[in-house]
């Protein structure tokens, strides 16, 4: 018998999670992703404020928002209330590509978490 596939936010989660010292907890309404409990990374959006998207909102290392959203402007936003700090915004709700996906919150992580952390994430 095959295996349901995995809503979004349970993909999410996998990814996030699987990155060292991560944790998950409600912030600002929405299911959010942690460095050591204390530096957000990702944001899962689900019809923000009836935006009409499932979203995530992830920090961005310098210059790649800019280049994705242009590329891909379907799916990819600045998302706002966090876009003037350089994040980016990753439509979920448009059947995205889950290794592009993964690979924008692996960006996120090491955007945003401590140098020490990011040397032995890197070195795995």
């Amino acid at each position: 018998m095959p295996r349901a596939a995995l809503s979004p936010l349970a993909r999410v989660r996998k990814i996030c999670l699987a990155l060292p010292e991560t944790t998950e907890r409600q912030s600002h309404g929405a299911p959010s992703f942690f460095i050591r409990d204390r530096v957000c990374f990702v944001n899962y959006m689900d019809q923000h404020h009836d935006d009409g998207r499932l979203a995530l909102w992830c920090a961005c290392p310098p210059g790649m928002r800019d280049g994705l959203v242009k590329a891909q402007l379907e799916q990819y936003f600045v998302p706002p209330y966090v876009g003037f700090r350089g994040w980016i915004g990753v439509r979920l709700d448009r059947d995205p590509d889950w290794e592009d996906v993964e690979r924008v919150i692996r960006e996120a992580y090491v955007a945003v978490a401590p140098k020490k952390l990011v040397a032995a994430f890197l070195d795995r």
